[in-house]
């Protein structure tokens, strides 16, 4: 059965919409650039070191993601199935009987390395889709294989970690825009008595993992054109980067930049980012559906990342971390694709860099649960994420929180858009 709806066919649709917001939005970054200098100096913002290689280019028609706020055209038809896993070369169950002694837990981590292995199945009669209900294969102890391979086992977490002791509640999206997420579609201070208001809803309901509250805001956006530097992506300015940071420290809250690389690459962006990232409470987004890399126009196809980009990103951070002995850096990942990533086996970790895999779909609370199953609950990383959306056309309805809180994994990341 689909993930999502079937696609619809919607390019002329999402040229007219992302032409509509290039013009709103160019006057304002434009507006911003100007103002990014003096803004910069005015908050103690680091300033471009001599022969830094800064994105100088002229105001370009951009962002307004007519394009990342129509991603709801954007729709993964794949279907949800019980598949094993494949893993070429994989040892064999040899189907002996095991020890009496053995413990069911045991036995459980025996299936789970199983299915890893690609000798057994993922799920056996899996309990997946619409009728599934309290018995969905995402939730704790519903008879899933893969209940055994949460948590993932990694050292202690070094000293000034978030994750796992905390949750993390992150409004999304860009203040350029109301329709990329909440975080640009009320005023400032309203928006942040919202994000007070989830916060407090949150820590009424899990009192165990406190709630640290983020900001998360899209500073590289993937754009339909290909703008002078032919990436298919727009930066934007320190300005306003600066002034997202700002709301985010009057909450004590962290703030993750996110980047949609279009056509570029994260080697050739993360050091332009740089200037923020080595701040001790801001931390890393990247998204696989915005990264083209191989080839096609933002927008008009979903693109991906294998574990060689992740590793790259958990290398530039941990090299930030050492350099200037910050706290574990948080890096998320978006996905809601089967080929969202790619060889997530291969995904090192590294006890400076905390990942966090997000499931980044839409739809009804079951289709997101199949979601979560297919992309995160099987493909193990590290830590896991929940995007909740505020817009009944994408999530119909929302998911409850509590109900959020029997999946398994139970995610440590709620983004909210």
């Amino acid at each position: 059965m689909p993930l999502r709806p079937p696609v619809r066919n919607v390019p002329r649709a999402r040229a007219l919409s992302l032409c509509a917001g290039a013009l709103l939005v160019a006057a304002a970054c434009a507006e911003g650039a100007k103002s990014a200098g003096a803004a910069g100096a005015a908050t103690g913002a680091p300033q471009p070191a001599p022969g830094e290689v800064v994105d100088s280019a002229p105001p370009r028609p951009t962002i307004d993601s007519g394009l990342a706020a129509a991603r709801a055209t954007v729709q993964d038809s794949t279907p949800v199935t019980a598949a094993a896993f494949a893993s070429a070369g994989a040892p064999q169950d040899s189907g002996a009987a095991r020890p009496a002694q053995d413990s069911a837990r045991a036995a459980a981590a025996a299936r789970a390395r199983a299915v890893a292995n690609g000798t057994l199945e993922a799920e056996r009669g899996g309990i997946l889709g619409p009728k599934a209900g309290d018995r969905h294969y995402a939730f704790r102890d519903a008879g899933s294989n893969l209940d055994s391979l949460w948590p993932v086992r990694t050292p202690p977490p070094l000293p000034g970690s978030i994750l796992p002791a905390k949750r993390i509640i992150a409004f999304y999206g860009n203040p350029l825009s109301t329709r990329m997420g909440i975080l640009g579609e009320f005023a400032p201070e309203e928006m942040l008595r919202k994000l007070d208001a989830e916060v407090a809803a949150w820590n009424r309901l899990d009192p165990a993992h406190p709630v640290q509250p983020a900001l998360h805001l899209i500073v590289l956006v993937a754009d339909g054109h290909p703008g002078t530097s032919g990436k298919y992506r727009t930066r934007h300015d320190s300005a306003m980067i600066e002034k997202v940071y700002g709301w985010a420290r009057s909450r004590n809250a962290l703030l993750f930049v996110d980047l949609q690389v279009g056509q570029s690459t994260l080697q050739h962006e993360l050091p332009w980012i740089e200037k923020f990232l080595v701040r001790p409470d801001v931390h890393l987004g990247i998204d696989p559906e915005f990264s083209m890399k191989n080839g096609g126009i933002p927008g008009r196809r979903i693109g991906t990342y294998d574990a060689a980009d992740i590793n790259y990103a958990t290398r530039f951070l941990s090299d930030l971390v050492r350099k200037h002995q910050l706290p574990p850096k948080i890096l998320v990942v978006h996905r809601f694709t089967p080929k969202g990533v790619t060889n997530y086996k291969r995904i090192t970790l590294d006890p400076n860099v905390q990942i966090v895999m997000h499931m980044d779909g839409f739809g009804p609370p079951w289709m997101k649960r199949d979601t979560y199953w297919r992309d995160i609950k099987r493909e193990p990383v590290q830590f896991a994420g929940w995007k909740q959306f505020t817009k009944a056309k994408n999530d119909r309805p929302p998911t409850p929180r509590a109900d959020i809180l029997r999946l398994w994994p139970v995610p440590l990341y709620i983004q909210i858009q």
